[in-house]
Formats: structure tokens, sequence, C-alpha cells
């Protein structure tokens, strides 16, 4: 990936995306796709997609269907479908089961839908767009006033759910002259539509901080000042 990758663990390449596996949550730590315009446009049918098991992950460590079956989560991508429409296997490699996690069911159909369309009106106005996206277990201060990590798991493989989701955004500046950041991070749990996206940014050290991943230093590697580097 042109400006490297947040982590160098448990590392896959797909057609249409790279990704970080996480064989104790059963699902990735990281997924990382190139938008632009040549890779929304396509034939590619969405109908013919199925979620799948990941064959190159291990038994023992892999989600399956079954894990979601009941569990009142979406499958929810990470690495988004129509995001891809320009090839149809590339369309199909956002279904494996490696390249999702538990989203809430409205979460998932509106306002991070919502985020996910911007990632994708972005590419009107940039070179490229490349799209980080994982999930995040953040502590929470409960009664006796102690800061927890607490998170649900689902199905017989103990597939977790995070308790919020991130989108980093690098953003290629067509005259050449740096990229522009913009990072998101969202609770997973229903939010009202009417609140902006706006109010989901963060500054990207917090997600840096929270998930253990590093963007800027390798941003920093293949631009030739902090000048280059704006944050909205």
């Amino acid at each position: 990936m042109k400006y490297g990758f947040p982590s160098l663990a448990n590392i896959r390449s797909r057609e249409s995306y790279i990704t970080s596996y996480d064989p104790r949550t059963r699902t990735a730590s990281w997924v990382i796709e190139r938008l632009n315009p040549a890779s929304l446009t396509g034939a590619s049918d969405r109908r013919l997609c199925e979620f799948k098991e990941d064959d190159s992950v291990h038994v023992f460590h892999r989600a399956t269907n079954a894990d979601y079956r009941g569990s009142g989560f979406d499958r929810g991508h990470l690495a988004a479908a129509a995001n891809h429409k320009w090839s149809q296997k590339a369309m199909e490699d956002t279904f494996y089961l490696s390249n999702v996690a538990p989203q809430n069911p409205n979460l998932n159909q509106n306002t991070w839908n919502n985020l996910e369309k911007l990632c994708r009106s972005l590419t009107k106005h940039y070179l490229n767009v490349y799209v980080c996206t994982g999930p995040l277990y953040l502590p929470r201060q409960e009664d006796d006033g102690k800061l927890y990590v607490r998170y649900q798991v689902i199905g017989r493989n103990h597939v977790a759910v995070p308790t919020h989701f991130f989108k980093v955004l690098i953003l290629e500046q067509a005259d050449g002259k740096g990229v522009e950041l913009r990072s998101y991070v969202l609770p997973n749990e229903p939010i009202d539509e009417k609140v902006p996206l706006e109010r989901f940014l963060v500054p990207i050290e917090t997600i840096e901080r929270a998930s253990g991943l590093l963007f800027v230093p390798n941003i920093m590697k293949r631009t030739s000042s902090l000048q280059a580097i704006s944050n909205k």
C-alpha cells in the first residue's frame, strides 16, 4: 500500500483490499482500500455475492455465518461492496467474513452507510481516496468509578462485537501537493440520522492511541514535510 500499513500482523491481500486479521476477535484489525472513479464503476452485481468463511484463516479462529444467525447484529462490511463495482471478483472478496464485523443494524443501514457514501463522493474531488476501516474496543467508566473494556461476543466462535468503528481517510490531492486526513469514530449503536457525520470527526491520534495502529508516520515517509498533511 502506497502509504504503508498501520500494523504488520496477519496481513492478507484481496482483489479489492488489504487487511490485517485478528484471530482473537475473529474480525479484522483493519482493512485498507483505494477508491477512485474507476473502482466505483462497472457491471458487478451484488446479488451474485454471498457471505462466506475465509478458508485462509484457521478453523479455530474464523467466523461463520451461523455465528451471526439470530444474533441481532448485521454482518457489517469493513471494505464496502459498493466501493468495488469494477470487478465481480473484487466485489465478491468483500463478502469474506474476515472483512465483516458484528454491527448494529440501525447503524449499518443508516449512518454507517452514509459515511460509506461520503467516501465514494470524495473521489470527485481527490485523485485517490484511501480508506482504512476497523473495529475499536473502547473503555467505559462503570459504577465503581473504574474503566473497563467490555464487549459482547456472538456465536459458537465468540466473534467480538466492537464497541465502536473507525474510518481513516487519506485524501490524495489531484495537484500532487500532498494529502489530507479525515478520521471518524462511530459508536456501534443506533444513531439519529439528524446527527451530521462531522460530529464524529476525531483527531487521528485518538484512533492511533485506541487501536494500537499508526498512520501518520507511514504517511510522512511518503511526503516531504508536515505541511503536506492537513487534518479536516
